[in-house]
């Protein structure tokens, strides 16, 4: 009887055990799979998506698009300033125009962005979305 009670303590701790681990490897699973996608609106009837961006707890718009650089027909671009005063001036050869021009504008999904694309945090499947526009929030 001893050895059943032992047997039955260990199958309990085992099963607890395994009860507090798998969430715990689901979440860290979810995370790693995790993606971003980037989609560029050239304002001239070309639009660029890039699929499948890592995303990771803290990730920034800068960090998904210096992801998206790697990437076969990916993407280059320039900014000025650094952190929230960070200001995005250009994605492959399209540079901002100026004010009353058309300028590189920034979307989280359907959101219209609120801070500096290099502070944004995104979330797991979310979409970043620029647009070269004259109209803002448009």
């Amino acid at each position: 009887m001893v050895r059943s009670s032992r047997i039955t303590r260990r199958s309990a701790a085992i099963l607890l055990g395994t009860m507090l681990l798998v969430p715990a490897l689901a979440d860290r699973a979810q995370a790693q799979s995790a993606t971003v996608r980037l989609v560029i609106d050239y304002g001239d009837g070309v639009t660029k998506t890039i699929t499948g961006l890592a995303w990771v707890k803290g990730s920034t718009v800068l960090d998904v698009m210096n992801a998206a650089k790697s990437r076969p027909h990916g993407i280059s671009f320039s900014y000025s300033g650094s952190g929230g005063a960070s200001f995005l001036t250009r994605i492959d050869d399209v540079a901002n125009e100026g004010a009353g021009k058309k300028n590189w504008q920034l979307w989280i999904n359907t959101s219209y962005a609120d801070k500096s694309f290099a502070v944004l945090e995104v979330q797991p499947s979310d979409v970043v979305f620029w647009r070269f526009t004259t109209q803002e929030g448009k």
